[in-house]
């Protein structure tokens, strides 16, 4: 943005002699001053209304309420006013601003919007959450148990803070394999130095094996400290 400056020195003109030829006003001095007024005038930004036009400053200071419409593309060191922590308006935020803002959110306020009422905190420390976060009342959750995400589709899972399953499981009849037991049975009977053995008709009962008890049911885990946040 550039100032006007006045080129021709008209007072100066007053003081000549009326026989002095530069004394007369010509058009090349209108024409000159004029191209300069016209050059600073088109440099400004419009300051009465607000302007649709896209231009460039160097360095602004702006004082007031000042209100700028459009696009201002501002290069260098621009200075505002710095306006009270408490305004919540659209003026300009400086620097001095955002450092006053950010500086009166402790951390306890941060907390407080990362984990609301319903969240879960875990740890490897069995500190409770509200000294560790300064907010919030806190029960342990979820004792032997891990997560897992909460799926409509699917009964075992659709409701939130359901539980289920187990440790460990023994597995019923229908829930073994299907197999069978093959065994000989009958007499021997010697021929030629060599034995055989004939099956006869009757029923055999094989012997039993196994202990019939629960087995481990667990998938690799890592145990933490949960927490939920109640109120």
């Amino acid at each position: 943005m550039s100032n006007y400056t006045i080129n021709v020195d008209w007072d100066g003109k007053d003081a000549l002699a009326d026989s002095n030829a530069a004394k007369v006003i010509s058009g090349d001095d209108f024409q000159t001053e004029f191209e300069t007024v016209q050059t600073a005038v088109n440099s400004k930004a419009e300051l009465n209304g607000s302007s649709s036009e896209s231009f460039s400053i160097d360095d602004l200071t702006v004082g007031g309420d000042a209100t700028i419409a459009g696009t201002l593309d501002i290069t260098g060191d621009a200075t505002a006013p710095t306006q009270s922590s408490s305004d919540n308006s659209t003026k300009i935020a400086t620097t001095a601003y955002v450092t006053t803002a950010v500086a009166a959110l402790d951390s306890a306020a941060i907390n407080n919007i990362v984990y609301p009422v319903g969240s879960i905190y875990t740890a490897t420390v069995s500190t409770n959450p509200n000294s560790l976060l300064g907010v919030g009342t806190w029960t342990a959750f979820g004792a032997g148990k891990v997560l897992v995400g909460l799926d409509a589709s699917d009964t075992d899972f659709d409701v939130v803070e359901e539980t289920g399953g187990s440790k460990t499981h023994t597995l019923t009849t229908s829930e073994m394999p299907a197999h069978t037991h093959t065994a000989g049975v009958g007499s021997d009977s010697a021929g030629n130095g060599a034995q055989s053995r004939s099956p006869v008709g009757q029923g055999i009962t094989t012997s039993s094996t196994g202990g019939g008890g629960a087995h481990n049911n667990l998938q690799p885990y890592i145990v933490v400290y949960m927490w939920k946040r109640t109120a």
